[in-house]
């Protein structure tokens, strides 16, 4: 009897050490994710800092006055600042300022273009590992692909029909009113990111010019992401197992639908589909998603990154409300046209997993496809396009 009982106590002592295991992972695991936001939220600060942030997404507009322009402009603008959220809120207050939305257009679905970038930033964390890089990179780079895929079909439908400007307008005329609906300081995740940011900030003023300053603040956080992308990868391997993997599985794994309404709910809750999409390429490039299983989270990111915009829309009264607005809802609808078009029809579904695939499998053999990739798609052949049109 007194031996059963002490083995009773024995596996109660083990399941009480297991657990107080598992508690002490996942705090770790919450603390590598807190510095990847404040990675990404530092990276951004630097970048506003050394290009002159929302000013200089807005000099970049001045000049571009048809679509073409407009769209690398976008692009562009959203990989310099490193946040679709500030680009698109700058172009609502353009609109709101005078901008003809008809050309705010190209430049709204150049941001969505720019944002991804981050996630290639995050792949790169994995470079060392040939396995989980190939996954990582294409986990990144499918939402790229899905995202130029949107603007080569959905921009001529726009410029021939004016569809989504028609139904952007139609819905932001039901919802303007006299009443002030503002929800501008609505935003969870910069107050958790602050206080880390500041602190970084303290370091880098003491450097000569803000510059400098942005210039040492994106090595921070480049330096912060290798860090925590890779400390990140062995902590889910040891807590993504039972019921923590099924869990996530039944959230994001469990179909097309589910993953869409994960990504987008996730993406409202922290205002930036770069930090979710970001989250989930690690966990691609350790197993625990396939890029396909992803692939429905992305472009839930995408439906749910237009919040920003919405919520800088309300913040603006009289006249410019509708104008802006109208360009708010633009952002919204592009991005939901685009999943039920490019995800419900199957063949064109399959174009970003396959491109995504095949850059990877270059990125694999040369390491420098990946950093071609990267600097060629985001910086110069937009900056060589619009250097040689303006």
């Amino acid at each position: 009897m007194s031996e059963m009982t002490s083995t009773s106590e024995q596996s109660v002592d083990f399941e009480t050490l297991t657990t107080r295991h598992y508690g002490r992972i996942w705090l770790r695991v919450v603390l590598w994710i807190y510095a990847l936001l404040v990675a990404v939220s530092v990276i951004g600060s630097g970048f506003k800092m050394a290009v002159g942030g929302s000013e200089a997404a807005a000099q970049l507009f001045s000049f571009a006055n048809n679509a073409i322009l407009g769209l690398l402009a976008g692009t562009l603008a959203t990989a310099l600042v490193q946040s679709s959220s500030t680009v698109t809120s700058v172009i609502v207050g353009l609109v709101a300022g005078g901008l003809p939305v008809h050309l705010a257009i190209p430049m709204i679905m150049g941001a969505n273009i720019g944002t991804t970038i981050t996630n290639t930033i995050v792949s790169l964390g994995h470079i060392r590992c040939h396995k989980e890089f190939k996954q990582a990179f294409a986990a990144s780079t499918v939402h790229d692909f899905f995202n130029w895929l949107a603007v080569l079909i959905l921009l001529p439908l726009e410029l021939f029909t004016g569809f989504l400007t028609k139904i952007s307008t139609y819905v932001a005329g039901m919802l303007v009113g006299s009443q002030n609906m503002s929800m501008k300081g609505l935003n969870f995740i910069k107050p958790l990111t602050a206080p880390a940011e500041d602190i970084i900030k303290g370091f880098v003023t003491v450097l000569p010019d803000s510059t400098l300053s942005g210039i040492a603040m994106i090595g921070i956080g480049i330096v912060l992401i290798f860090f925590s992308v890779v400390r990140l990868g062995k902590l889910l391997k040891k807590v993504m197992v039972g019921r923590a993997k099924d869990a996530l599985h039944k959230s994001i794994g469990r179909g097309p639908v589910s993953g869409i309404l994960s990504g987008m709910t996730m993406t409202v809750m922290v205002q930036s589909s770069s930090t979710t999409t970001s989250l989930m390429v690690p966990m691609v490039a350790n197993g625990l998603f396939t890029v396909r299983q992803m692939y429905p989270f992305t472009l839930g990111a995408n439906i749910g990154t237009t919040i920003t915009a919405l919520l800088a829309a309300t913040a603006i009264t009289g006249p410019a409300a509708l104008p802006a607005l109208t360009i708010a809802m633009v952002h919204f609808f592009f991005n939901l046209s685009a999943v039920v078009l490019i995800y419900g029809i199957k063949w064109l579904r399959e174009i970003p997993l396959f491109m995504a695939d095949k850059l990877s499998d270059l990125a694999v053999k040369n390491r420098m496809y990946a950093f071609g990739y990267l600097f060629i798609a985001f910086f110069i052949l937009p900056g060589i396009i619009i250097f040689l049109t303006a």
